[in-house]
């Protein structure tokens, strides 16, 4: 990994800044650093900084004099490219396949077994515009890695989503995107529990952490694999930083799940979410009928709350892709013997037809927040993998997917 050949391609954003110091630790951690900068990003960045970082002139122009394959010999040279930091017009140009400059040349001629990714920076409206949201999945679809986002007050004086990343962030995900494991999967795992309004305020919700899925995602990112991590907004955030999308509710979930699996390619899911059983139906209050979710009820008249079953979800995954996959679930017990954990977890491979499911006892555990003492069941049987942590859990999962994935 030490001493990788990187593309570092600058856009015309304010938060070139921060993308100069992603270069630095890059540099320092012994890569080989060559940049591109647009003539927007020159506004904003000097070559002279760019050329001092990395001890190599700084290109922009695709029809320089003596240069004119620079597009071609470049994306051969790099191990990885970043276009950091990425302007909604840049995410746009690339995902329409526009090739008259040299950052657009670059994508076209660029070698797609090597990772490619993208670290946007701009205004909140601008991330969450129809026209982005859309350029991000195309690009995703290709096989384009997009680092995450941000949140807080930008540059503009708006506060959302849409900050650059942190240059030690950018710099992290730059290599584990070098990484070379036995066979790179493309996993989404869901993490975290699912919460259903009662009121304005109160929620219908569970204990769950999302330390798990957190923990599974860091790992696998960690072994240069491309992680997607759908978690509860409440929930534990990966060490590793890797793409993420937020739910809340089980509908959130549901839809978020369709939406992902039928739109982007994955090699495996890993369902690790705690979903919710029920959601609220009714709200009832001496026999009258309140919109759930709506103001907060008076704490001095108590609620009658009508439950409804929600499906489960893992029944649906296989059939929400379009290509196959390998399918990770979980069952949780407590406090149950043998016979009946063996039991729930035939069910869950009848309900869902797992590849896998990982089965722990919430009696089981110990005090060590790393502790998870879990067995991996295979759907064609044998003995079960036993794991004592987490640690060990995300390491003999990727094992597995590797072995069990053409």
């Amino acid at each position: 990994m030490s001493g990788s050949n990187l593309l570092f391609i600058f856009t015309g954003s304010i938060a070139a800044y921060k993308a100069c110091e992603a270069v630095s630790q890059l540099v320092q951690r012994g890569h080989h650093v060559r940049v591109i900068a647009t003539e927007s990003a020159l506004k904003f960045i000097g070559p002279a900084t760019l050329e001092g970082l990395t001890g190599s002139p700084v290109l922009s122009d695709l029809f320089e004099r003596g240069r004119a394959m620079e597009h071609i010999s470049l994306t051969r040279w790099a191990d990885a490219v970043i276009v950091c930091p990425a302007t909604a017009n840049t995410i746009n140009r690339l995902a329409a396949g526009l090739g008259d400059d040299l950052v657009g040349a670059l994508y076209l001629a660029h070698d797609r077994a090597k990772p490619w990714l993208i670290a946007p920076a701009m205004n909140p409206a601008m991330w969450s515009h129809p026209a982005t949201c859309v350029a991000v999945e195309r690009l995703c679809s290709w096989g384009v890695r997009f680092l995450p986002v941000g949140e807080g007050r930008t540059a503009c004086g708006e506060t959302g989503e849409g900050r650059l990343a942190e240059p030690a962030e950018i710099a992290g995900m730059v290599e584990a995107a070098l990484a070379r494991p036995v066979r790179r999967l493309r996993v989404l795992v869901t993490s975290g529990g699912t919460t259903e309004p009662i009121d304005g305020v109160r929620v219908l919700t569970n204990t769950s952490t999302g330390s798990t899925g957190a923990g599974i995602a860091s790992h696998l990112v960690g072994c240069g694999h491309e992680v997607v991590l759908l978690r509860a907004r409440r929930a534990q955030r990966p060490e590793a930083p890797c793409r993420e999308e937020i739910f809340e509710t089980f509908a959130d979930l549901e839809a978020a799940l369709s939406r992902l699996l039928r739109a982007e390619r994955f090699d495996a899911v890993i369902h690790a979410a705690a979903v919710g059983d029920f959601g609220v139906e009714a709200v009832l209050i001496d026999g009258q009928v309140y919109p759930v979710g709506g103001a907060k009820i008076d704490s001095r008249r108590p609620p009658l709350l009508r439950l409804k079953a929600n499906p489960k979800l893992v029944e649906q995954i296989r059939g929400l892709s379009p290509t196959p996959l390998k399918l990770v679930a979980f069952k949780l017990t407590s406090g149950a013997t043998a016979d009946e954990a063996g039991a729930a977890v035939q069910r869950l491979f009848a309900q869902g037809a797992p590849d896998y499911v990982v089965h722990n006892d919430l009696a089981a555990r110990g005090a060590s927040l790393d502790a998870f003492p879990a067995g991996i069941h295979a759907r064609h049987g044998g003995d079960a993998v036993h794991c004592a942590t987490r640690s060990e859990l995300s390491v003999a999962l990727e094992k597995l997917l590797i072995l069990s994935t053409p």
